[in-house]
C-alpha cells in the first residue's frame, strides 16, 4: 500500500540515518528532498524520482506558495499509489517544517510516519566533544533560530538571560546574524569569555570547527570563510581530542 514518511536526514553522513529511515529511502518511489540532503543519502536510492523542493539562503520566492506547492505533491504521488518519502535535513520538527504538511495530510485522512533524525546541533556537539549538558555547569541546552534577532526583541534577550544563567545555547542560521545576536549577549551576561563554537557541515566530510568566545568569534568569523549550513554552540568548550580540527 501507499505511504508517506517524513523522515529526518540528519546532517548529513549516511551512516547517522536511523536503520529505519535508511529502509524507508531505499524503498521510496518519489523523494520531495530538501536543499541541505546530501548527496551521498539521495544515491542511496537509485529509482526513484527525485524531486528538488528545498530552499537556499537568499531564496525570496513566497514561502506560503512554496509550502502549499510540496504538500500538493505528497498528496498527488501518495494518490497515485506510490510510497513517497519526504526528506528534510536535521530532524522534522526541528526547523523543518513538518508540521505544516503533518496537518494538511492529518485534515485529507492520509495516513503517514514521522521518522526523527539527529539534528545538527546534537551532530556537531558529538562529533566535536562539545558537552551540551553536564553535571555541576549546565542542566539544560536551548535549540533557537537566529531569525529571532530579526523579528522578535524579547525572545533575544530571553535566550541571553538563559545562556547567563549557566545554560548552553545553539543557534540555528546564525552566520549573517552574528551582529545583532553577539552584542545581546554581551549586554546581559556582561561575560566576553563565554565559548562559542561555529560548527559548519557538520558530520560531512568538509566539516569544520571555529571556536572562540562573545569577545572574540566575529573577528574569527569574517578572517574565515565558513561554508553554510553552520550551527553555533554557545556556552561549552569542547573537550579537546585529536579530532578536533
Amino acid at each position: 500500500m501507499a505511504k508517506i514518511s517524513i523522515i529526518g536526514a540528519g546532517p548529513g553522513d549516511p551512516e547517522l540515518l536511523t536503520v529505519k529511515a535508511s529502509r524507508l529511502v531505499t524503498e521510496a518511489d518519489v523523494i520531495l528532498h530538501d536543499n541541505l540532503v546530501s548527496e551521498a543519502i539521495l544515491s542511496l536510492n537509485g529509482h526513484a524520482e527525485k524531486i528538488y523542493v528545498g530552499r537556499k539562503f537568499g531564496d525570496s520566492s513566497n514561502q506560503m506558495d512554496r509550502q502549499l506547492r510540496i504538500n500538493e505533491l505528497l498528496h498527488e504521488h501518495y494518490s497515485q499509489g506510490k510510497n513517497v518519502v519526504r526528506l528534510k535535513s536535521g530532524d522534522p520538527y526541528i526547523y523543518g517544517r513538518a508540521a505544516e504538511e503533518a496537518r494538511y495530510l492529518s485534515e485529507r485522512s492520509v495516513d503517514f510516519e514521522v521518522i526523527p533524525g539527529i539534528s545538527a546541533a546534537l551532530a556537531a556537539a558529538n562529533i566535536y566533544n562539545i558537552p551540551i549538558t553536564e553535571r555541576n555547569k549546565s542542566n539544560a541546552v536551548l535549540i533557537c533560530t537566529a531569525h529571532t534577532a530579526d523579528y522578535s526583541f524579547e525572545q533575544l534577550n530571553g535566550i541571553a538571560h538563559m545562556l547567563k544563567a549557566g545554560n548552553t545555547i545553539s543557534i540555528y542560521m546564525g552566520l549573517k546574524s552574528l551582529h545583532r545576536i553577539i552584542p545581546k549577549l554581551m549586554e546581559v551576561c556582561k561575560d566576553p569569555n563565554i565559548p562559542v563554537n561555529a560548527i559548519s557541515n557538520a558530520s560531512r566530510s568538509n566539516q569544520q570547527i571555529l571556536s572562540g568566545t562573545l569577545g572574540t568569534i566575529e573577528a574569527l568569523v569574517a578572517e574565515r570563510d565558513l561554508p553554510m549550513p553552520v550551527v553555533f554552540i554557545i556556552g561549552a568548550d569542547p573537550i579537546l581530542t585529536t579530532n578536533n580540527n
